[in-house]
């Protein structure tokens, strides 16, 4: 059985759903006025503009026209650097120097910070903490996704996964879509997995959705069948001792 939570036709204003929290976050340090004790999924169209969200694929679409993975998922990090390239990755920074500067600006790395920060406040918003308790954490990173056939474990995106315990410091998710389900890809919904069904969101340009990172939002993507998908996922810590900085133009 499969709910939409969020049609590609609908132009959302703020959509949220409160549900238990798992018992992950009692494994990890709790930080007061942060660790989610309020968890839930949201989704909104009115946070980034179709056109900022377009501006910001470019930068994807510019950075990954360097590398790109053999098979069907490319990933580019602007924080860390790291780039699919084949079957492997590079470091984008040490592997193409000062050829980056021909490539990204200033101006590019300013919106992805303004979009980062308003994604943060949204969160913090819906699940009532404030903005400044939470941090950047790694990975945070565009994906590129389309229907070539996987060739190494990194191109299988479509496996169903809890953050949390993927990563050990998320506790909020953000997806920020840069393309449109329907009529850029065929496939590609992302689907909560709960119990007694799917909950599924049609990606759109400019539409973030959020949630707690823990088991109570088990989740995945599911294959691409047809042209290309654009997404940045963009995830917070309560930790500071795991958050990240704000990429800058090196």
């Amino acid at each position: 059985v499969t709910d939409v939570l969020a049609h590609r036709s609908e132009d959302l204003q703020d959509k949220f759903i409160e549900i238990p929290c798992s018992e992950d976050y009692n494994s990890h340090k709790r930080f007061e006025g942060c660790t989610p004790r309020k968890c839930g999924r949201g989704v909104t169209d009115t946070v980034i503009t179709r056109e900022e969200a377009k501006r910001i694929r470019r930068i994807a679409e510019r950075g990954l026209s360097l590398g790109g993975s053999d098979g069907g998922a490319s990933i580019l990090d602007l924080h860390s650097g790291a780039l699919s390239l084949g079957k492997h990755f590079v470091n984008l920074y040490r592997y193409f120097g000062d050829k980056i500067q021909d490539i990204l600006t200033e101006e590019d790395f300013a919106l992805y910070r303004d979009v980062r920060q308003r994604i943060q406040q949204r969160i913090a918003r819906a699940f009532g903490i404030s903005s400044a308790s939470m941090y950047l954490t790694k990975p945070t990173f565009f994906s590129r996704m389309n229907n070539t056939e996987a060739k190494t474990t990194h191109d299988e995106y479509w496996h169903p996964h809890v953050d949390k315990v993927t990563y050990g410091s998320f506790d909020y998710t953000s997806l920020l879509y840069l393309s449109d389900y329907s009529e850029d890809f065929g496939g590609g919904r992302f689907f909560f997995m709960d119990a007694d069904s799917n909950k599924t969101i049609e990606p759109r340009t400019g539409r973030v959705s959020f949630f707690t990172s823990g088991s109570e939002n088990l989740h995945r993507v599911e294959k691409v069948h047809w042209g290309t998908r654009y997404a940045i996922t963009i995830s917070f810590t309560c930790n500071p001792d795991h958050g990240i900085r704000d990429p800058v133009l090196t």
